[in-house]
């Protein structure tokens, strides 16, 4: 997008069709690549060729377009795209345009490598795509800036200039939409009644001045909207534990900006599968951001998630991942939802900090706290501004959009958008490293509010116990045709899952009821063990002793001659059928599947 030159308005359409995909190299690279070919030889306006790759890091070394396999076992992951940028004697630098990734909190030196490794791969790409524009490329579609209303143009720089100026003044933001409502008014207003203009261009002079009226106040007048220097954070409230019902909760307001994150959680029943073009995945992490139209002050219906909600979302999420517990250490399917109550800039980064609270809160043994900030640029010939937690309106009139998320040993997540050609990597070092300091700063009132993870889970959070049993027995737990499990859950009303490895989770808010399925299950799996007295049932007396079942679907035989100290002379005169007695396992014969057991022994 930042490569189409200002003021171009043509409808561009690019479809890429994923027609064919291996198992080893995914299709994103590829894609965006293809994209900048097919625009480099076409006739629009493009300030390309554009290249993209993947990076990541495996036991210290770069990869470049690594496989899934690689990309599981790095601790770095990164994608990013760069276009040609300043020529340096008989090269050029590359610039970077667009970058995106997750890392497991890694130093911000570790991904400036990382980039820069991934700049320099792009360098056979852009130069091949250079051969292709001057073997099959069209020449260029004449294309020229539309020029303004130049006598519209003056009337409202000066009938609006210091009004626009004075707006800018205005710190909230609801009140200050409200005065540059009335300003755009006027503008239309003196384009109709001194009859120098249409509507149309009195909107679009209006913009350009509005744009510049922020600009210079940043950049001229070294002011921001709400007086903050330049790496200064906004106010930061936080609340935890609000919500009653939930597993967890934690309200984060920064300035005007406000997320609400409420967690639940759950057993593998709740799991969330997905079906991609390059394979399936299972996730018992979910975080889903809402944006609802009221955060704005605006009135629209509710329609499904765009790409607000599920880019921020998964961004997010994938700050948070590197600090949630594997199922094994917390056996629970996790779900987070934010809700944005109020938003002026950096909600996407808001929801990294309430849902690392919410985790807390909720009790789940995360390793780290994280936070998240966004970070702005304005660049003017040679004058660059870095911004530090911006609000909306810094994000629209600047040039940089980018977000880093992390904790106190490094970074675990970032996305970077670029409006303008590309940015050096002097500039990119200076973003990480104010970012840090912000990000360092968040935290420590992050930990004001909650410094470590609860250790008791909600009250009405599922108990889920684990156990685990022979892979052979868990067709006995489930019983002819799903029988014996449903039963086991009629009689405890927990929810059980049983996997194919043996692994059974019983989850239940009512500890009692855990226990009662535990001890089924163990009563159904359990086998006998040599010296071990059990209570057991008389379930047949024969002549030369009695059959015991210890456990369920279990028999053993007390011989006669074991049954007292004393001689026996009838069975019958020491056992009854149904009679519940106390027997020793003394033998156990697996080749022929007898147990002898002992009364005898048992009453000693």
């Amino acid at each position: 997008r930042p490569l189409f030159p200002d003021g171009y308005a043509n409808e561009t359409n690019i479809v890429a069709n994923v027609l064919s995909v291996d198992s080893n190299n995914a299709p994103d690279a590829v894609a965006l690549s293809a994209t900048s070919i097919a625009l480099t030889i076409s006739d629009i306006p493009f300030g390309g060729p554009l290249a993209a790759c993947r990076v990541c890091r495996v036991n210290g070394e770069f990869i470049c377009n690594p496989s899934s396999e690689q990309i599981a076992l790095g601790d770095i992951n990164i994608f990013l795209a760069g276009k040609k940028g300043a020529s340096q004697g008989s090269t050029y630098a590359v610039d970077l345009v667009m970058l995106e990734g997750d890392a497991n909190e890694k130093q911000e030196e570790d991904l400036v490598l990382a980039i820069q490794y991934g700049l320099e791969q792009l360098r056979p790409l852009i130069d091949l795509q250079e051969e292709m524009r001057s073997a099959i490329g069209n020449a260029k579609r004449a294309f020229e800036v539309p020029s303004n209303n130049e006598a519209l143009e003056k009337a409202l720089k000066i009938a609006l200039e210091a009004d626009l100026k004075g707006a800018y003044g205005i710190s909230r933001k609801q009140e200050r939409y409200a005065r540059l409502g009335e300003l755009k008014k006027k503008a239309r207003e003196i384009a109709v009644n001194e009859a120098l203009g249409t509507d149309k261009e009195a909107s679009r002079i209006f913009a350009e001045l509005d744009y510049r009226a922020l600009r210079d106040k940043i950049i001229r007048e070294k002011k921001r909207i709400d007086g903050r220097p330049y790496d200064g954070i906004r106010p930061i409230s936080i609340e935890v534990g609000l919500l009653p019902r939930v597993h967890g909760s934690a309200l984060f307001t920064r300035g005007e900006t406000q997320a609400l994150a409420a967690l639940t959680l759950g057993t593998s029943a709740d799991e969330q599968r997905l079906d991609y073009i390059t394979g399936e995945e299972t996730r018992t992490f979910m975080l889903h951001y809402n944006f609802p139209p009221y955060c704005v002050g605006e009135a629209r219906p509710l329609r499904s998630p765009g790409r607000r909600e599920i880019g921020h979302g998964n961004l997010a999420r994938r700050a948070l991942v590197p600090l949630v517990p594997t199922t094994d250490e917390f056996p629970y399917t996790i779900r987070i939802v934010s809700e944005i109550l109020s938003s002026n800039g950096s909600s996407s980064m808001a929801t990294v900090c309430a849902a690392s609270l919410a985790l807390m809160d909720g009790g789940v043994p995360v390793k780290n706290m994280v936070a998240g900030i966004a970070m702005g640029l304005l660049k003017e010939g040679e004058e660059i501004v870095i911004l530090s937690d911006i609000l909306g309106d810094e994000d629209h009139t600047g040039d940089m959009d980018f977000k880093v998320c992390g904790t106190l040993n490094g970074v675990t997540a970032m996305q970077m958008d670029i409006k303008i050609d590309g940015i050096t990597e002097e500039v990119l070092i200076k973003a990480l490293n104010q970012a840090k300091a912000g990000r360092e700063h968040i935290i420590g009132k992050m930990e004001h509010a909650l410094a470590n993870p609860r250790t008791e889970l909600s009250m009405f959070a599922p108990r889920i116990t684990t156990i685990k049993i022979k892979p052979e027995k868990v067709r006995e737990v489930i019983g002819a045709g799903g029988k014996t499990i449903r039963q086991i859950v009629s009689d405890t009303g927990v929810t059980i899952n049983v996997e194919d490895d043996g692994t059974i989770k019983i989850a239940s808010a009512d500890a009692a009821a855990s226990q009662r399925a535990v001890d089924i299950i163990k009563g159904i799996v359990e086998e006998p063990e040599l010296g071990k007295i059990y209570q057991g049932k008389v379930k047949r007396i024969v002549d030369f002793g009695a059959f015991v079942e210890i456990i369920p679907g279990t028999e053993g035989l007390v011989h006669i001659s074991q049954l007292a100290k004393e001689r026996v002379q009838s069975v019958s005169d020491v056992v009854k059928e149904g009679e519940i007695i106390p027997v020793k396992v003394i033998e156990i014969d697996e080749k022929q599947g007898r147990i002898r057991l002992s009364r005898k022994e048992a009453m000693e």
